[in-house]
């Protein structure tokens, strides 16, 4: 059986990590292997990711408690989960979101739908990322029926896992 690890992030350094390490406590990963950055997501340029990836192999577990503290770059995101995933052989577990977990189903319909899952929410994250902060309310009012869009698709896909 492999280790576990987790990854945390928060955008500056007056930002707290602390809901991010407590969601990593009961996951049951112990301190030593919980890797905190504290800078944007806006790539993967990060200390202790790097340190991570270097770290994990086969076999591992990394959790991290929701997708966008992975990152804010969709094709980065894109590439990073590949090679944790593929290239290394390590499981990712979102937390937040339990149809990001590829220790479940490891044939081809759970790799199609955490594949289609992923890409769907790193979409929403960085479009959320690009308009939020700016408009707010208006992004909700223009792109509410794509988020309702979203939810009927990850509900089709949990569907399909059941």
């Amino acid at each position: 059986m492999g280790k576990t690890y987790g990854y945390c992030r928060v955008s500056s350094r007056d930002h707290n990590e602390y809901r991010q390490l407590i969601t990593m406590k009961e996951m049951n990963v112990p301190e030593r292997n919980v890797f905190v950055d504290k800078q944007s997501g806006k790539d993967f340029n990060r200390p202790q990711y790097k340190r991570l990836v270097r770290r994990i192999k086969a076999g591992d577990v990394l959790y991290i408690k929701s997708i966008d503290r992975l990152g804010r770059n969709y094709k980065e995101i894109q590439e990073q989960w590949k090679i944790i995933t593929k290239d290394k052989g390590t499981d990712i577990v979102v937390v937040d979101k339990p149809l990001l977990d590829t220790r479940r189903e490891k044939n081809l319909l759970g790799t199609f739908i955490s594949d289609m899952v992923l890409a769907l929410l790193s979409y929403v994250v960085v479009r959320g990322k690009m308009i939020l902060p700016s408009h707010g309310k208006e992004f909700f009012t223009s792109y509410g029926k794509h988020f309702f869009t979203c939810k009927i698709l990850l509900d089709i896909c949990i569907c399909c896992r059941e």
